[in-house]
């Protein structure tokens, strides 16, 4: 394949978010990482993408977002709550019961992680969250102690998230980090937004277990950038209304399966 139709392929990945994954670009490209490299560098250079931890991004006059714009693609928090909410709280509830007295875990920001608040009270964990709507659910629980990260605070999520390369976590390393997703297929473990993606790569770099927390709906798409491969979760807790081919597909991705009637 020309270089030409291979940085056309590169900005064509990147689709409506402006980002693609370095995993994502191995995977429709066929070359070598040391070609996509020097194709990344040769746009880098022609002031087309910015490259980022984890993969590359559009520049605003390209069609990326401007940096300083707070806002996040996917579905608003409080659109999201509501949606499978009977499948979310039994997750949460079978999330908990994973979780060690005493210990330390990282729960990442989403709607179905906020449901295991109400059930780790009396634990005594150390929890570092980038979530205010996580946070605020803890407060009541006076034996848990809350870590937040700096950055920049994004409202429909009401999450806060640094920009890729930016160093803003704790001094942390956990047993377990509990996380949501946009989408999971083949592919692996998907997110709408660069921002996301970036930030929940150095979660799953601080913990010795990646815990998927993912009701059943989420495995009828596959679209979004590549947070990690299926290979890289443990475990994963989904609902009854999982289809037999999405458990197959998991079974041989390694990852251990927990279905939870709701």
């Amino acid at each position: 394949m020309h270089a030409t139709e291979r940085e056309r392929l590169i900005i064509e990945a990147m689709g409506p978010n402006g980002f693609v994954s370095y995993r994502d670009l191995e995977s429709r490209l066929a070359a070598s990482p040391a070609t996509i490299r020097r194709d990344l560098s040769r746009l880098e250079e022609e002031g087309v993408i910015h490259r980022v931890r984890g993969g590359a991004k559009l520049t605003e006059r390209h069609g990326g977002k401007p940096e300083g714009a707070a806002r996040l693609a996917g579905t608003p928090f409080a659109q999201s709550i509501t949606e499978h909410l009977a499948q979310k709280q039994a997750i949460g509830r079978a999330a908990a019961q994973l979780c060690q007295h005493g210990e330390g875990i990282m729960i990442d920001g989403g709607t179905t992680t906020l449901q295991m608040c109400p059930h780790i009270g009396g634990l005594d964990l150390s929890v570092l969250t980038n979530s205010l709507h996580i946070a605020n659910a803890l407060l009541p629980q006076s034996g848990t102690q809350i870590l937040l990260p700096s950055g920049t605070l994004f409202r429909e999520q009401n999450i806060i998230l640094a920009p890729a390369g930016e160093e803003s976590m704790p001094r942390f390393h956990a047993p377990k980090l509990f996380m949501g997703a946009a989408a999971v297929g083949p592919q692996g473990v998907m997110q709408q937004d660069v921002i996301l993606v970036a930030a929940e790569r150095r979660l799953i770099d601080r913990a010795e277990q990646v815990i998927l927390l993912v009701d059943s709906s989420k495995f009828t798409s596959s679209s979004g950038a590549i947070v990690c491969g299926l290979d890289e979760v443990d475990i994963v807790v989904t609902d009854k209304a999982v289809q037999p081919q999405t458990l197959t597909m998991l079974e041989k991705a390694g990852p251990q399966v927990i279905v939870v009637q709701a």
